[in-house]
């Protein structure tokens, strides 16, 4: 394991907290990946090492979680991630006419990043605020429906930080720092992972024992084959010799000369 050195020390206490919520370390994965987020603006390979020390896991296998999510960014983004959603109740309210003008005002096509490093512009899926079609969210926080001239409004304030109270950058799902209500009792959780750990050893003994009785079943049941045959054999060798002893003539099938 190395030592990890690209999360920040507050980011690396955080992680330590949430790890510890968790009965197997391994499940503190996806909120380790948001953590990181929150300090980078995306994942960046470095921030998968470390976290994939503080797991026991691998840097690859990080990865390959972090990348089969959509808020999870594994290359870099802006500071604001804007999503238009073009489902549906969008699409049928000009979802792709606000995307067009909005590839068009940014200079950048969707999945694009403009060239300030401030707006990545993304066409999503559902963003379940249909009733205010086209739905748009920057960092994942709604701003109601857009239209052409609102959108471009909405990047001006976005660029300009009017917009930074209610929308920080990108990767900050949540700013405030959890102290209570999910905390859990680090006694409690140490006695659940050594309960678990027994109860892991306990199947795995009885699984072994119950191996070895099959095992000494099919070899006393083997030995009792072999000690059977050649008790069969003497059978049959003692009635070849007794048939032996006593020939008949082909002549006199009852044996005698005449």
């Amino acid at each position: 394991m190395s030592t990890t050195t690209h999360l920040s020390a507050d980011t690396m206490t955080r992680a330590r907290e949430l790890i510890a919520l968790y009965p197997e370390p391994r499940s503190a994965m996806i909120p380790l990946c948001h953590l990181a987020q929150e300090q980078d603006g995306w994942l960046t390979p470095e921030a998968m090492a470390d976290i994939a020390d503080l797991l026991g896991t691998t840097a690859a296998e990080v990865l390959g979680t972090a990348s089969f999510y959509d808020m999870l960014h594994t290359e870099p983004v802006g500071t604001h991630v804007v999503s238009v959603c073009t489902n549906i109740a969008c699409l049928l309210n000009g979802a792709l006419e606000l995307l067009e003008h909005a590839e068009h005002s940014l200079g950048v096509n969707s999945g694009g990043t403009t060239s300030d490093g401030t707006i990545t512009l993304e066409e999503a899926e559902c963003l379940a605020d249909c009733d205010r079609a086209p739905c748009v969210q920057v960092n994942h926080r709604f701003v109601g429906a857009q239209s052409a001239e609102s959108f471009d409004r909405l990047v001006g304030e976005l660029r300009s930080g009017a917009r930074d109270a209610e929308i920080p950058q990108h990767g900050t799902l949540n700013r405030v720092r959890r102290t209570g209500g999910l905390g859990a009792d680090g006694a409690r959780i140490a006695a659940e992972r050594l309960a678990m750990v027994e109860a892991i050893s306990a199947r795995a003994a009885a699984a072994k024992a119950a191996e070895a009785a099959r095992l000494a079943q099919a070899a006393k049941a083997a030995d009792e084959a072999r000690t059977a045959e050649p008790a069969a054999d003497v059978v049959h060798s003692d009635g070849d010799a007794k048939t032996a002893e006593s020939p008949q003539s082909a002549d006199h099938p009852d044996g005698t000369d005449g």
